[in-house]
């Protein structure tokens, strides 16, 4: 029988019959609260399960299933979530994590589809070949996270902290990223002939100076009024891209065809290789 105890008062919260929590069910318990720290919930059922503000640091929830769990301000640091179960293609069957400490957490192959992560700390996290289609990262920390291969397809990425991620060979197809941090992010590829993706996203008044987006496809994508300041975009795809008002000093366009994006008020005589077709006006 293992007992589940308050973090704080050390009140029991639940009893389960057993002698782990591995594979335990463990739906619809109120476990706001519980000190879980380290502990075993490997393929355990924690659906519509409540842990508001449980310290679960350090835990291994693999395999887990979170479906419409409740997870706000949770302490996840350094916990194992690989192939967790926290994502739907219904959002009101999603977990939700606002607020919630997931730094250095272990997410690879996690489904995180339409999941609530506001204001939450992912900083360091593994969210390599994560789904997270429809996840809301709104104002969250993202600083060095390692997701290659990850899926942000339409992904709420608004004024999130992105600085160092590593995001190659992502999908971030028409994901929100306007007034986000890419300071110093990856978006090239590992592989040779690899690219990422980044169609129709939104990075309006971004900041991604010193970013690298070497071969990335970014047809139709926003970058109005973003600072590309020092971005290399060698090889990038850029077709029907907006650049109006950008920041590109020192900006790489090796090899990038500019004939069909935006560009008013941009200011490309700082970019380098840049060709500027002759009758693009109002450049500064």
């Amino acid at each position: 029988m293992v007992q589940i105890t308050h973090k704080q008062t050390g009140a029991v919260l639940a009893t389960v019959d057993g002698d782990s929590l591995v594979g335990a069910d463990l739906r619809d318990m109120r476990l706001n609260g519980a000190d879980l720290v380290g502990a075993d919930l490997s393929n355990a059922n924690l659906e519509f399960t409540d842990l508001v503000a449980a310290d679960l640091g350090g835990a291994s929830l693999r395999g887990a299933s979170l479906l419409s769990a409740h997870l706000n301000d949770a302490d996840l640091s350094g916990a194992d979530l690989a192939r967790v179960r926290a994502g739907s293609n219904r959002t009101a069957n999603a977990a939700v994590f606002t607020g919630a400490n997931l730094s250095r957490a272990n997410l690879e192959g996690a489904d995180l589809r339409n999941a609530e992560l506001r204001n939450a700390n992912l900083q360091q996290a593994n969210l390599r070949y994560a789904d997270m289609r429809g996840t809301d990262f709104s104002h969250s920390n993202l600083s060095h996270v390692t997701a290659p291969k990850g899926l942000f397809i339409q992904a709420n990425l608004r004024s999130a902290d992105l600085c160092g991620a590593d995001l190659r060979d992502c999908h971030l197809n028409d994901a929100n990223l306007a007034k986000a941090s890419l300071y110093d992010a990856d978006l090239s590829s590992a592989q040779p002939d690899g690219f990422t993706v980044v169609n129709l996203a939104n990075f309006e008044g971004a900041d991604l100076h010193d970013a690298k987006l070497c071969n990335v496809s970014a047809q139709d994508a926003n970058f109005r009024n973003a600072n590309l300041s020092h971005v290399d975009f060698s090889h990038a795809v850029l077709g029907g891209a907006i650049l109006r008002g950008a920041n590109v000093a020192g900006a790489d366009f090796s090899d990038v065809e500019l004939a069909s994006v935006t560009m008013e008020f941009a200011n490309f005589s700082k970019a380098k290789n840049a060709k500027v077709p002759s009758y693009k006006q109002n450049l500064r």
